[in-house]
Order: structure tokens, then C-alpha cells, then sequence
């Protein structure tokens, strides 16, 4: 996940200078300049092989932690939810779910009230107001179809080689909710498509996320939970997942505390704030016989961690203070024109970049109100145009009339004499 745009430069090889020749003399490694296949992603308006989900996909939990919803605003989310699923009723995007909500307190209320209980207007408007907050952070482009696969993720290319799959982030560094939303939906839907591996020697998928702060930020306990627990869970797939920023109090402690692996770079105390959050940070890895951890965090130069892992039996290896190897691709942004021939090459853009709007929720209740205001106008037509029956009826009424039969009288007996 690439939220500066440097990742890309893995599709260009890199090229020497002479601060790359003398880091691999000193650790006594060839320097071969390299490129990775790989396909570009987007879950915004950049260009790319666009990434989608439909609401279905996400379902009533999932979308309900999302929005960070109370335990009534869910229970009607999951009322919407079984409602599409009665009617058969497709939700593929927002503007479908936003549909049925206002048809559940509108047009459709009594029916809504005679199958699920009384649907409060109050609540539906606290819903809609936050499906308006997703949308405004570009969730109407996520929403919808085709829907990715996440098996594409694991594919190989002509020559053997693991594509490698870079999400472009760059536009969205200000929208926490989407980014947010996007990987939930994308853990849930590999841990769910995945099969069951246990222990294996090496990962079926490796994610790195980075900046990784923004999965956090201004994130809700729920949503969290439900992160933590995937975190948890995910590892017996084969899934590995990175998480990469710059301190690791930007990463919650108990998904901290889940991961084997930590390779840390420089830490720089500016400030007393930053000494306390260095000596913080150095209590996250294994006492050291060595080192001063929060000395040395500061004191690490370019290219430089200290690194601790995990051992054939689960044990975190002693902290070593490491020098790291140049990359062998790019360590720069990819040109436009770079970018653009990377997605003309793609094998899967095509597929995954054609606009479908298919009949769904949205355009079938549409039509079921229509048929509804229908009815009521012809319902009050008929209402309003008396029978030929009730035309006569004043007439009869006349006729009949005590009034009328003795004026009739009067002029008989005038006209007798």
C-alpha cells in the first residue's frame, strides 16, 4: 500500500551510485540492480486497476463497524440487510443502501412494519448521515462492481515471479475512513477466500501497509477489535502482514504485540516528548546484553535498524543492530508515462476497470414506488368520480320528497277545476 508513491519504483531497476557500492562492501554483497513485476492498483480516481467491493460483500457487521454505529442503528442495518435478501433485492453500491433506508420510513413503511417492527426516522437519519461522511471521502467509487478477486493477488507472472500488487494511496492521506474501510473489507475477504494452511514454511501472501497510522487514526474501539482479532486469525491463511510507520506507538498494543518481527529505524528526541516516546519505543523489543535500545535508537544512521525476530520456536532473538542492503529497484516515484504503460500491460485492468450498473436495489424500488403511486392515484380517482347511481340519487331524493309530492298535488287540482 503506497501512500507517497515510491513503491512503484519496484517496477525500474535501480542504479548504482558510490554511497550504494560502499554499503555493499562493507556487508560484502553484489549490488545487481533489479525489477519486479508488478500491478498497479487504486481504490480512487488515479489510474489503475481499480479495487471495488459490494455492499453485500461487506455485510450488516462489518458495515455497521465501519460506520461506528450504536447497537440500534446495527439491529436496523441488519433489518435492511434481510429485507434485500427477502426481495431479492441487490445491494451493490451506496446509493442502493441509502435507497432502501429511505423506503424503509417512507413508501414502504407499513410493510417494513408488519415483517420487521417499527423503523425509527430518528435512527435511519444517523445512518444516512454517515453513509453521506463515507461517501464524501470518495466511498462511492469503492462500493460497487465488478468486485475484486482476491485471488489476483497471488498470481505469477511468464517468467515464475510473484506479482507484486502496489495499492496507489497518494490522494487519500486525508481520508482515514476510506483507507480504513478498504482494508477491513480486503482482511476480511482474504481470510474468509483463503484456505486454512497452519504452520507453513513460507506465506501464501505477504501485505505491507504503509503508514500504517492511517488504519488507526481517529478509528473506533469496535473497529479495532474487529481488526485485532483479524490480525490474529489471519496467520494460520499464510497471510504476513507489515506494518510499516515511523513509531511504534502509532500502531495500537495489542496488535503491537502480535507481531514477530520488528525492524526499527532511527529515532530522532527533538523534544522531552520525544525522549519519553523514544524510551517508550525501546521497551517494545527483547532486553539487550548489548545495547543501550534507547540510545542506540537515536544514534542509527541511513540505512541502519535494529532488528529482532522470532526463532524456529516462537522465541524473540536478541536485538542486533543491522546494516540493511540497497534495494535493487528504484527508490523513486514512477513518471506518468511509466505508469501509464504498466497499466496498459496489465492483464487484469480490463476486467476489473468496465463500469457495470446493473439493475439493483436502487432502480427495482424505483419502480416498486412508482407502482405504488400508481395505485394511489387511481385509488383516489375513483374516489372522486361519483357512479352514474350516485348521480341520480339527488335527483331521487326530489322526487321522493313530501315537498315536491304536495306542490304536484297543488297544480293537478288546479288544473281539474
Amino acid at each position: 500500500m503506497d501512500v507517497k508513491g515510491d513503491l512503484s519504483g519496484l517496477a525500474k531497476p535501480g542504479e548504482e551510485n558510490k554511497h550504494i557500492t560502499n554499503r555493499h562492501q562493507k556487508i560484502g554483497l553484489d549490488y545487481n540492480p533489479k525489477k519486479f513485476p508488478i500491478e498497479i492498483l487504486t481504490i480512487s480516481e488515479q489510474d489503475g486497476t481499480r479495487l471495488r467491493a459490494t455492499v453485500s460483500e461487506f455485510g450488516p457487521t462489518l458495515l455497521s463497524r465501519i460506520l461506528d454505529l450504536t447497537d440500534v442503528q446495527s439491529g436496523i442495518v441488519a433489518v435492511i440487510f434481510q429485507y434485500c435478501d427477502d426481495h431479492s433485492l441487490p445491494l451493490l453500491d451506496l446509493k442502493d443502501f441509502k435507497k432502501v433506508l429511505q423506503f424503509a420510513t417512507q413508501e414502504g413503511k407499513k410493510e417494513f412494519e408488519n415483517s420487521y417492527g417499527r423503523i425509527s426516522t430518528a435512527s435511519t437519519g444517523s445512518i444516512l448521515r454517515k453513509i453521506v461522511e463515507l461517501e464524501q471521502q470518495g466511498g462511492d467509487l469503492f462500493f460497487g462492481e465488478r468486485s475484486f478477486e482476491v485471488n489476483d493477488l497471488v498470481r505469477i507472472d511468464e517468467n515464475g515471479m510473484g506479482m507484486i500488487s502496489v495499492l496507489r494511496l497518494t490522494d487519500i492521506q486525508d481520508k482515514p475512513k476510506l483507507f480504513s474501510t478498504f482494508m477491513l473489507q480486503l482482511l476480511a475477504e482474504i481470510y474468509n477466500t483463503f484456505p486454512e494452511l497452519g504452520d507453513t514454511d513460507r506465506p501464501e501472501l505477504v501485505m505491507f501497509i504503509d503508514e500504517a497510522h492511517l488504519v488507526f487514526e481517529n478509528a473506533s474501539k469496535t473497529l479495532l477489535d474487529h481488526l485485532e482479532s483479524t490480525i490474529k486469525l489471519i496467520r494460520s491463511k499464510g497471510i504476513g502482514i507489515y506494518f510499516v510507520t515511523q513509531n511504534p506507538k502509532d500502531i495500537p498494543s495489542d496488535i503491537l504485540s502480535q507481531l514477530g518481527l520488528k525492524v526499527q529505524h532511527a529515532l530522532r528526541a527533538f523534544t522531552a516528548k520525544d525522549r519519553k516516546a523514544i524510551k517508550l519505543a525501546a521497551e517494545n523489543y527483547p532486553d539487550s546484553d548489548y545495547y543501550d535500545t534507547a540510545e542506540v535508537l537515536t544514534q542509527l544512521g541511513i540505512g541502519e535498524a535494529l532488528v529482532s525476530a522470532l526463532n524456529e520456536k516462537g522465541i524473540p532473538t536478541p536485538l542486533a543492530r543491522t546494516m540493511m542492503r540497497a534495494p535493487m529497484s528504484r527508490m523513486d516515484i514512477l513518471e506518468e508515462n511509466e505508469i501509464e504503460e504498466i497499466i496498459d500491460h496489465s492483464k487484469i485492468a480490463k476486467k476489473y476497470n468496465e463500469i457495470i450498473d446493473r439493475d439493483s436495489a436502487y432502480e427495482m424500488l424505483n419502480t416498486k414506488i412508482e407502482d405504488i403511486q400508481d395505485e394511489v392515484k387511481k385509488t383516489k380517482t375513483k374516489r372522486k368520480s361519483p357512479a352514474k347511481n350516485d348521480l341520480l340519487k339527488p335527483i331521487m331524493k326530489v322526487v321522493t320528497s313530501a315537498t315536491f309530492i304536495r306542490g304536484m298535488f297543488g297544480l293537478l287540482n288546479k288544473v281539474m277545476r
